[in-house]
């Protein structure tokens, strides 16, 4: 009987451990699921978005758009979009147009003078650092879902 007890504890030594804190796996198909659930969730804007997981300097989300966005200006925080389905034309770059503070570092503009303009399909990947001006446009009858990174840097 002891022989079978100190089998099994050990056995349970032997199981994997779980994720490591901060360790997360989207798989695409999940990722694939949330251009759905989010289109249910539109504003007037035609934008759904959702925070996904936040880890203090770093957060991750998702959004959907079927319009246009706001012209956006992040002073401590860098942007990394990965489109999953969709096209776009981001602006980048140049100064916001009537730019307006929305929340702290923050500022909202209607668009984006002297931009350079980057077309953007599936597949793709961007970085934009903080303190760069950018906007996403979206063609009438088009739909665009990506996945963001948010870094905040000092």
């Amino acid at each position: 009987m002891k022989i079978i007890a100190l089998a099994l504890l050990l056995a349970g030594f032997a199981l994997p451990a779980g994720d490591p804190t901060g360790f997360y796996l989207w798989k695409s198909a999940e990722l694939k699921g949330y251009k759905t659930s989010l289109a249910a969730k539109m504003s007037d804007q035609k934008l759904a978005s959702q925070t996904i997981a936040n880890y203090g300097n770093y957060l991750f989300m998702i959004a959907h758009r079927e319009a246009p966005g706001e012209a956006e200006y992040h002073a401590t925080q860098a942007d990394v979009f990965m489109v999953q389905s969709g096209e776009a034309t981001l602006t980048v770059g140049g100064e916001l147009v009537n730019g307006k503070t929305t929340a702290a570092n923050e500022m909202r503009a209607p668009s984006i003078k002297g931009g350079i303009d980057k077309k953007l399909a599936a597949g793709d990947v961007v970085t934009i650092p903080a303190k760069i001006a950018h906007q996403l446009k979206i063609d009438s009858g088009k739909e665009f879902t990506y996945f963001v990174v948010k870094i905040t840097q000092p």
